[in-house]
């Protein structure tokens, strides 16, 4: 993927449907802390605590994902949306004290990643994506890590001798 905005990014999708696609840049922290923007959850996102670079579309809309300790479910937790297995969406409204305790950590996002109607379905039969399973761990992975390469390092061959591949090819 030649665009800068999603070059060597991990991107998680959230929804999908006919209507089109939404998803999180997961590997593009910001410069932000989050506690500059959201002061009631600052201190208990996952680290590092600043907000991460969710994607190209409304930049200034937050969202935030959070990992559901084990034995926790959406449905038994006030103020998240279920996702996929334990990840959920969550209303950043809701107290970050009554949510902590049952996750495993949160992460925040400042715009996504979407898609219209049949759009990423061009952009993946043109192989712009790799499409792969996700971990929940991945939406909390440190950016200290190289997050695009240890997804397609688990993928196993012939993917993931994608993970070798030099961001510049000037450089190799």
């Amino acid at each position: 993927m030649v665009d800068p905005n999603f070059r060597r990014t991990v991107v998680f999708v959230i929804d999908h449907r006919e209507e089109g696609t939404l998803g999180v840049v997961l590997n593009r922290p910001s410069d932000v802390a989050v506690h500059d923007v959201l002061p009631n959850w600052g201190g208990h996102v996952a680290e590092p605590q600043a907000v991460f670079v969710g994607g190209p579309v409304e930049k200034k809309t937050a969202l935030c994902l959070a990992a559901l300790r084990t034995g926790e479910t959406a449905a038994s937790v006030p103020g998240v949306i279920a996702v996929r297995g334990p990840v959920a969406l969550v209303d950043l409204d809701t107290d970050p004290e009554v949510l902590v305790p049952k996750v495993r950590g949160v992460r925040v996002f400042a715009g996504y990643a979407g898609w219209d109607s049949g759009q990423l379905a061009g952009e993946i039969e043109r192989d712009d994506w790799v499409i792969v399973p996700a971990l929940p761990s991945d939406i909390l992975a440190s950016p200290d890590g190289d997050l695009w390469s240890q997804v397609l390092r688990r993928q196993g061959i012939p993917l993931a001798l994608l993970a070798t591949h030099p961001g510049d090819l000037q450089r190799n």
